[in-house]
């Protein structure tokens, strides 16, 4: 007993002089290391949010030029109306193949099925191929049944499937091109299984191309069915209302350039084997081909009037599965293409500056880095650090200009800026991962996981309420790097409440808890593992 009581105060002793060594070494490091290399940070932060400040602002120039001036690229097309009248008085219409790569979509495979039955288009012009890579052989059965009803009404519909995956959507999509019974049609429209256009939209976009033979790609936007369904879809609203009504609409009326969307489109079956067809060397291969297609001199247009209904993701762990490869892939992208699209002569230096700089670096790169270092790392830790001073303009003024900008394409969300923005934040530490991967071809950098579809919002809503499960299912809802970055968010607003001289222990405070409640998985609706 007494050795015990004697060895105590050399242990809290021996605990003391730790704490001291390192409060030393952190003021031996703080003034010549640490202290450089944050002000070093904080100079990048600036010029990265300078670059996209100006990215930003001189598109909302371009696109309120583009609609006072109603100069949208689509409204120069002529005639169109005329080009329907002579083709339906002649019957000529040019052979259209419809696609619609699928897998495991169990949930809305009928939806877009029907809805690509449904074009309005001569039945000995149109086919619609179902490219099913299904691994579940249920789902698959119940696929080739929904097929094989439509074709049983006098649809002309193909059901191929293959035995293995390759290439993923890129290899289905280059597999289903190579079919024969392809050879005679001129066209490709392109669906994703949960869109579901419209009756007339051959009709709204086909005749572009025939008008112009310079043009390769017709892309059309796409209008949320499931918006209203959870806060995530909301915010998910506001980015992509945003990338919709500017960045694809100043890409087409400017460059006649514009990331392919993946689906809602329709090709020039010429332009995409004269760009050296599908490719799956990335995980974003639509986005591939349309650079390609645009080095080889093809024009694209943006259709901004016409909608295709489809389905936001839901849950968190689909939107950031999506997240990682819609950010992953443009940054793998670019480092693979940036020589080739320098080295082009087929475009102008212009084109190339706004492929290069614009439509990669800045809003692929730049725009995730500055939003995940700067307002989740150098801001905390500027409140550790007095001596890191942060310019007004940089901390508040850009950040209030950017999020002006990106917000008023979604009015009627305005009042969920704060909410948007603490998300974007959270987001941006996928993005930013998933970014470097792709700059670096790091691990996960070919991962390809389909974006879960739920079909009926309302069926999912009142099912998952009679399956609650119980707690010992919660470790599918914890995320720990985010819990791990709303700690130390928390504990920079604590300091700053304690010994700070600012109040920005109100954002971070805030910050923490979009964090924390998106670590603890309430964010989105939840499906748990059904086992």
């Amino acid at each position: 007993m007494r050795g015990l009581v004697m060895n105590e105060p050399v242990v809290v002793g021996m605990s003391d002089d730790v704490i001291e060594h390192l409060r030393r070494l952190w003021q031996l490091l703080k003034g010549p290391i640490i202290v450089p290399i944050l002000r070093c940070a904080v100079f990048m932060c600036a010029a990265m949010s300078v670059m996209l400040f100006i990215e930003r602002v001189y598109m909302a120039v371009v696109i309120s030029g583009v609609k006072l001036l109603r100069r949208k690229r689509y409204t120069k097309y002529i005639g169109l109306d005329a080009i329907r009248e002579f083709i339906e008085a002649t019957l000529s219409h040019p052979g259209v193949l419809v696609q619609i790569p699928m897998y495991n979509e169990k949930e809305v495979y009928r939806l877009s099925i029907g809805a690509a039955c449904g074009l309005s288009w001569p039945s000995d012009k149109i086919i619609i191929q179902v490219l099913d890579d299904s691994t579940n052989q249920m789902t698959r059965d119940l696929v080739e049944m929904e097929c094989q009803r439509w074709r049983n009404k006098g649809v002309n519909l193909k059901y191929e499937t293959r035995n293995n995956r390759n290439g993923y959507k890129a290899g289905a999509l280059r597999e289903g091109l190579k079919k024969q019974y392809v050879k005679d049609c001129e066209y490709v429209a392109i669906f994703d299984a949960d869109f579901q256009p419209e009756t007339d939209y051959l009709w709204r976009t086909v005749p572009y191309l025939i008008q112009n033979p310079e043009l390769g790609l017709v892309q059309a936007r796409w209008k949320f069915v499931n918006a209203d369904e959870c806060m995530m879809t909301r915010l998910q609203e506001m980015s992509l209302d945003y990338h919709f009504s500017v960045e694809q609409e100043v890409g087409s009326s400017t460059y006649s350039f514009f990331g392919f969307n993946g689906t809602a489109g329709v090709w020039r079956i010429k332009a995409i084997n004269d760009a050296g067809g599908w490719k799956e060397r990335t995980t974003v291969e639509d986005m591939d081909l349309a650079v390609r297609a645009s080095l080889k001199g093809w024009k694209f247009v943006f259709i901004g009037d016409l909608s295709v209904k489809n389905e936001l993701p839901s849950t968190f762990k689909a939107y950031r599965f999506q997240q990682h490869r819609w950010s992953c892939g443009p940054a793998n992208l670019f480092r693979k293409m940036s020589k080739e699209i320098m080295l082009c002569e087929k475009v102008s230096i212009w084109k190339k500056l706004h492929v290069i700089y614009a439509f990669f670096f800045v809003r692929k790169i730049v725009a995730h880095w500055v939003t995940f270092f700067f307002y989740c790392i150098i801001i905390p830790l500027s409140v550790l650090i007095p001596d890191i001073h942060l310019p007004k303009y940089i901390a508040v003024y850009i950040p209030a200009a950017i999020t002006f900008l990106n917000a008023v394409c979604t009015p009627r969300s305005l009042h969920l800026v704060i909410f948007w923005i603490l998300f974007e934040n959270v987001m941006s530490l996928h993005r930013t991962k998933a970014a470097i991967i792709g700059l670096l071809e790091a691990n996960r950098v070919n991962e390809w996981v389909v974006t879960e579809k739920l079909g009926n919002t309302l069926k999912h809503k009142s099912s998952a309420k009679s399956q609650n499960k119980p707690r010992s299912q919660i470790g599918e809802r914890i995320h720990v790097s985010e819990l791990t970055m709303g700690l130390f968010l928390f504990y920079c607003a604590i300091y700053n409440l304690a010994f700070g001289r600012d109040h920005l222990f109100i954002y971070l405070f805030l910050q923490a808890g979009a964090f924390f409640i998106i670590g603890f998985g309430y964010m989105g609706t939840f499906v748990p593992n059904q086992g």
